[in-house]
């Protein structure tokens, strides 16, 4: 008989999945394929059932022959594997960033003659209840709060973008392109006190209050799946601190990052250029301490942020508190620099690993932005935050709009640089 193959990446099986397989089985013997959480996160979106229960999934479907893993996103591991005559799958892929993963197996098919069959998406009322059912579970707290620790287990860096509201969490969620052949998407989210603060027209002194933030972080969490990692400034005081923990742990939030400063809170692009009060390793380890002890899960972390080189402490400075703070239950260390080059982080990261092979790094390059992904996971590095670059490019296309609208007393001469507002609706799931 023919070898019919398709490639399932959902967690529940729908009338969709299930005309698929008809047709296929009326080709041939049919072999779906289980596209692995690894390639999974990278292509479409976490699952809210790991990939050996989703193969078990397939495999009770009337009309399968066999279940594999597919590793590849493109294909070409099960292709080469199997030489399918037919690879079947829904038309859905025939447009956008998708679209380079259906040539890819066109053209893999086409050497030997394969040949490959698009079917009509299936769209009705039951299809599109269990895809919204399948969104509000990966939104829930108990599967977004565990999702960062997973997400440092399976990628050789964890991506991730600041947002300070609904519509730029929307942005990170849906953003997804195609570069030489794969598709890519952020793997988090960072809420910045400084974007947020600023987004509210305040400075970034702890001036909003947590339950401000905490608004924030509801507005986020009402549309999105991606996991979160607040940015918790210097975390307060301690007794104040429990309760934060306590509070985001509870709404699902993933990690809290603290710096190890005290007093009245600076941005640390200032360096020493403004008056920062650094906290001793013995006061931000009790701080860390008391925090591990309130949380009531093993998904939540917090991450100890080391301002030593931001402040001109020196290399030993940094690497002794990193090791002290580790050593006081922090889950992760945030490393910072404001140098334009990256030397000094990489030498942290370098110097820390000779003696911690496995609590994460963080880092933020901001300053020393020529620096790529790539060359930061070399060096010892699980996650790189993007932490404002969204509102930094928001500010200057908003003032331009608006100095040109004053100039031209119209609004035409600036048109052709805004989006249609219709294209920003989309971006917008309606229930």
């Amino acid at each position: 008989m023919a070898k019919v193959y398709t490639c399932f990446c959902t967690d529940v099986i729908h009338e969709g999945h299930l005309n698929i397989i008809k047709e296929a089985a009326g080709l041939g013997e049919v072999t779906v394929g289980c596209l692995s959480d690894k390639a999974l996160i990278r292509y479409n979106k976490f699952p809210t059932v790991d990939q050996e229960e989703r193969m078990k999934l397939y495999k009770s479907i009337d009309g399968v022959k066999d279940v594999i893993l597919q590793n590849d996103m493109l294909y070409t591991d099960v292709i080469n594997l199997i030489h399918p005559d037919y690879v079947i799958h829904g038309d859905n892929w025939t447009s956008g960033p998708e679209r380079v993963i259906r040539d890819h197996v066109e053209k893999l098919l086409s050497e030997y003659g394969g040949k490959l069959i698009d079917v009509p998406y299936t769209y009705n009322e039951e299809v599109r209840k269990i895809d919204l059912q399948l969104k509000e579970k990966l939104g829930m707290p108990e599967y977004r709060r565990k999702r960062l620790r997973s997400l440092i287990e399976m990628t050789s860096i964890v991506k991730t973008m600041e947002a300070h509201s609904g519509l730029t969490g929307l942005i990170v969620e849906k953003t997804v392109v195609e570069k030489d052949g794969h598709l890519d998407q952020f793997d988090a989210m960072w809420l910045s006190s400084l974007c947020d603060s600023t987004a509210k027209g305040k400075p970034d002194i702890e001036l909003v209050d947590m339950t401000s933030r905490f608004r924030t972080i509801d507005d986020i969490m009402e549309v999105t799946t991606k996991p979160i990692i607040f940015d918790g400034d210097t975390g307060g005081l301690t007794e104040h601190f429990v309760y934060t923990v306590r509070s985001l742990e509870r709404m699902g939030v993933s990690a809290v990052i603290i710096e190890d400063k005290k007093g009245l809170k600076k941005n640390s692009l200032f360096g020493t250029e403004v008056e920062q009060t650094q906290a001793s390793i013995e006061e931000f380890s009790e701080k860390i301490r008391e925090g591990k002890r309130a949380q009531l899960t093993d998904d939540f972390m917090i991450i100890a942020r080391i301002e030593s080189l931001i402040l001109e402490k020196g290399m030993d400075d940094a690497l002794e508190r990193a090791k002290a703070f580790v050593e006081a239950g922090a889950d992760g260390i945030m490393i910072h620099s404001r140098k334009k080059d990256p030397d000094e982080i990489l030498e942290f990261c370098d110097k820390f690993r000779e003696t911690d092979k496995t609590t994460p790094i963080v880092v933020v390059p901001s300053s020393f932005n020529s620096i790529t992904e790539e060359e930061l996971a070399a060096h010892g590095v699980k996650i790189v935050i993007y932490a404002n670059q969204l509102t930094r490019a928001a500010f200057p296309a908003m003032q331009k709009t608006a100095e040109d609208i004053l100039k031209y007393h119209r609004a035409k001469e600036v048109d052709d640089r805004l989006l249609p507002i219709k294209d920003i609706i989309t971006l917008i799931d309606e229930i």
